[in-house]
């Protein structure tokens, strides 16, 4: 049994029906990209990104992510039926990285899971992991109820819960001096309390650009308290509050691939699923990456680095997976863009003829799925999914996912940038492809994220 708030519109199977294909509807998607719908900067993007790395940040992280609240006697059971993650001793106040795939062991997506109470979670984040587990618990034969909080993008009136993250080399200091009980030592993930202003809040040890952190939340009616209480505390560290535009990007610096491809088009339970989905949460591709055949857009948990796999557990396509694993081919890095080739791009805005597709700062994403092709030898050998500018390097780089044998450090890439045919998204001008050369580094870039993040997880 479950209770659901999800609204009914245009599904996606109309949707793609409509569009002649899964593809045609995805790389003509009408929906804008996706935004963070708070204050795009408080100083500048370029100095907020600095505060991570340098001080103490204030995210404010309310609005932009979508909550699904769920409980019931078989909460539990249908996550561990539809996560790879490992539940046998998952339990209250505790928090991890959920991760799905579908029946043929290809990405889902991920979120952030907490365990509030017993039978009682919140999964945190893009929508694609939420629907797919609300989707399962609706029409399996789970004892579960459903309650969603969407992102502020779509939703009418304020959030259910503030969330907030203070990041940084000085985050614990100033918690320290915001709470009125001690900071607990804990793990990455890890859950704890804090007392501010008279509140006791749950927070979870996290750092979304590899630096020192906590993530926050409570009741939206002590919004305004809690966080003038933290800017209070964080006066004398030189806190800086960051806006969406440095917030958008502090994935970069920790590796983490926010929104890859729903491999939800074909395969095992498809029909049904696409007929449950309203269209709009479809999402939209964009970039280089062409082909007729969705698959070759979908990725594995192990493409991203994902190999916190449960193997003594049931899960929705465990065999699957297990196969994925034993070929994976794939492996997640850096890509750091050539400087003069992304000048070359930048100034053909300047130049007579096509210019080059536009080139947002400090992210460069215009669809949901960003999947641009990334050769080497002559040939694709990987996929580009996110890039952006990194203030704290001074670089420019793509998260990607590259055949194993050109992931070592050094390896000349590649990137397509642009599309070819150009499509009907919103936020694609006319233009032209161009090629901008790279260099393959570690994920994370940062050496300081790439040994501390995850730290004692």
């Amino acid at each position: 049994m479950s209770v659901s708030t999800r609204e009914k519109s245009l599904t996606a199977a109309q949707a793609i029906a409509a569009a002649g294909g899964a593809v045609q509807a995805l790389r003509n998607a009408q929906a804008k990209p996706t935004v963070f719908p708070v204050q795009p900067e408080f100083t500048n993007w370029r100095s907020e990104q600095r505060a991570w790395r340098e001080g103490v940040a204030l995210l404010d992280q309310s609005h932009h992510m979508t909550d699904l609240f769920i409980s019931g006697p078989d909460a539990l059971k249908l996550l561990s039926d539809v996560g790879i993650n490992k539940f046998s001793n998952f339990t209250p106040n505790m928090a991890k990285q959920f991760v799905a795939v579908n029946h043929e062991g290809y990405l889902i997506g991920d979120a952030i899971l907490v365990h509030l109470a017993d039978g009682t979670f919140d999964l945190v984040g893009w929508h694609m992991v939420l629907d797919w587990v609300q989707y399962h618990g609706e029409t399996g034969s789970y004892d579960v109820t459903f309650e969603r909080d969407a992102s502020s993008s779509v939703r009418e009136g304020d959030p259910t819960l503030y969330r907030f993250e203070i990041q940084g080399p000085d985050a614990e200091k100033v918690m320290e001096k915001a709470s009125a009980i001690e900071v607990a030592e804990t793990k990455f993930f890890g859950m704890l309390e804090f007392e501010i202003a008279g509140k006791r809040i749950s927070g979870i040890r996290h750092g979304m650009a590899g630096q020192p952190g906590f993530e926050m939340w409570g009741p939206w009616v002590d919004r305004d308290e809690i966080y003038d209480a933290l800017v209070t505390a964080g006066k004398e560290f030189g806190l800086t509050r960051v806006g969406s535009m440095a917030y958008s990007t502090a994935n970069l610096e920790s590796a983490w691939v926010p929104s890859p491809m729903a491999a939800i088009f074909t395969g095992a339970e498809t029909e049904e699923y696409l007929a449950w989905l309203p269209a709009s949460q479809m999402g939209s591709i964009a970039g280089s990456l062409t082909s007729e055949n969705v698959e070759d857009y979908y990725l594995t948990p192990f493409d991203l680095g994902y190999g916190f796999v449960d193997w003594d557990h049931e899960f929705i396509g465990k065999e699957a997976l297990r196969r994925h694993f034993e070929a994976a081919r794939r492996h997640k890095v850096s890509v750091v863009w050539n400087a003069e080739d992304l000048a070359a791009a930048q100034r053909s805005l300047y130049e007579d003829g096509t210019p080059a597709k536009y080139i947002n700062f400090p992210k460069a994403r215009y669809g949901q799925y960003q999947m641009d092709r990334v050769l080497a030898d002559g040939r694709d050998i990987g996929v580009s999914l996110d890039a952006g500018y990194i203030t704290n390097e001074q670089v420019f780089l793509s998260l990607a996912a590259v055949e194993t044998g050109y992931a070592e450090p050094g390896t000349e890439v590649v990137v397509v940038w642009g599309e070819s045919p150009v499509s009907t998204k919103p936020a694609v001008e006319e233009h032209r492809q161009v090629r901008i050369r790279g260099t393959v580094q570690p994920a994370p870039y940062s050496r300081f994220a790439r040994e501390n993040y995850r730290k004692n997880s």
